[in-house]
């Protein structure tokens, strides 16, 4: 397959860093994105303003592009299909379906050897009380489809928090209910498979949250090398089991002895994987394009340790006092309105 043209389904900040990093390599990008001018578009040769599920549009990016990427998993996977028939698509559709629906995601894992929480899944009021009940009480009640940054959640920490009315407060839509995890810390693992099958792994990153979204990403992670290695070894089985082309992102619960919960994973470029950009020679959205280019896949390794810290909201206003001081990258995504909660850019320290 001879590349010459990229299509990438999602004009956000993903796909603008996506389009920044294939014309580096010398390929062309295509968006389709419905919002007109959107981060990606401004960097990229052409985009199709439309909605993702268009025909039309479909039909119009699979006649420009060579190979079709997206830069988030909630792409509709009918579309993905459709596409499919006409141009190929990397991730594979099934990375979507899998991806989109919790419950379905935690069965995979497991099916791949890969520890999750326990769960269960509460399409009732009734199923909400007798899982809430197995687990004494406490859980994650979450929504199996669309939820992220912490959407579509509610946490029941004991009997103290009633389940009167649960599922209908989340909608009266499919959820799980997940089981808590004494863990210690969060980590992620970038990982990449080309189409021969050959697979990159990144350090694992350290993330701390604030307010249900990724606030920094530290490198080296505070675990064991082997503790690493178990990171390593799932993200090589997930791949081969979704017989997977891209880069992926999975994120774990370290146990206090040093052992791994799959917490989710994101079947494409990550947050917390924007500090590559600044600390390893090839990004993980260089290693992307590589992979579905069907070109050589990039040394992972790092070249120094860092600290990647999201700029949301308000926090934009720090940047010049970021630019201000040495061996820090800033990246900003093209946003021309900062509201709460909305990711403007990301600054990456090297220590």
């Amino acid at each position: 397959m001879t590349v010459r043209t990229i299509g990438i389904i999602g004009g956000g900040q993903l796909g603008r860093m996506l389009a920044m990093a294939a014309a580096r390599l010398n390929f062309r990008t295509v968006i389709l994105e419905p919002q007109a001018d959107s981060p990606a578009a401004q960097l990229a040769d052409r985009q199709i303003v439309a909605e993702y599920s268009d025909p039309v549009a479909l039909g119009e990016l699979a006649a420009l592009c060579d190979v079709v990427t997206y830069e988030f998993e909630n792409v509709p996977v009918e579309a993905a299909e459709m596409l499919a028939r006409n141009v190929t698509v990397f991730p594979p559709p099934k990375a979507l379906q899998v991806a989109q629906d919790r419950l379905t995601e935690k069965r995979f894992l497991n099916g791949c050897g890969i520890e999750t929480a326990r769960f269960h899944a509460v399409d009732s009021q009734a199923d909400l009380e007798a899982a809430l009940a197995d687990f004494a009480g406490k859980g994650v009640l979450k929504t199996r489809r669309m939820g992220y940054d912490g959407k579509g959640q509610r946490v029941f920490r004991g009997p103290q928090d009633r389940p009167e009315g649960g599922f209908a407060a989340l909608g009266g839509v499919p959820l799980i209910l997940e089981s808590f995890v004494a863990f210690e810390r969060e980590i992620s693992i970038i990982a990449a498979r080309d189409p021969d099958g050959a697979i990159a792994c990144y350090d694992p990153a350290e993330n701390v949250h604030r307010d249900g979204i990724l606030d920094t990403s530290t490198v080296p992670a505070r675990i064991s090398p082997a503790t690493a290695t178990t990171a390593r070894d799932a993200a090589a089985r997930l791949l081969t089991a979704l017989d997977y082309v891209g880069v992926v992102g999975i994120e774990f619960f370290v146990l206090p002895d040093g052992a791994l919960i799959a917490n989710e994973i994101a079947p494409r470029v990550h947050n917390s994987g924007h500090w590559t950009e600044a600390a390893c020679i090839v990004s993980q959205f260089e290693q992307h394009i590589r992979a579905i280019a069907g070109l050589p896949l990039g040394d992972p390794l790092r070249h120094s340790d860092c600290v990647m810290t999201n700029l949301i909201g308000d926090d934009i206003d720090a940047v010049p006092a970021w630019l201000s001081r040495s061996n820090v990258l800033v990246h900003l995504y093209g946003k021309s309105e900062a509201r709460p909660g909305r990711k403007m850019g990301h600054v990456t320290e090297l220590k």
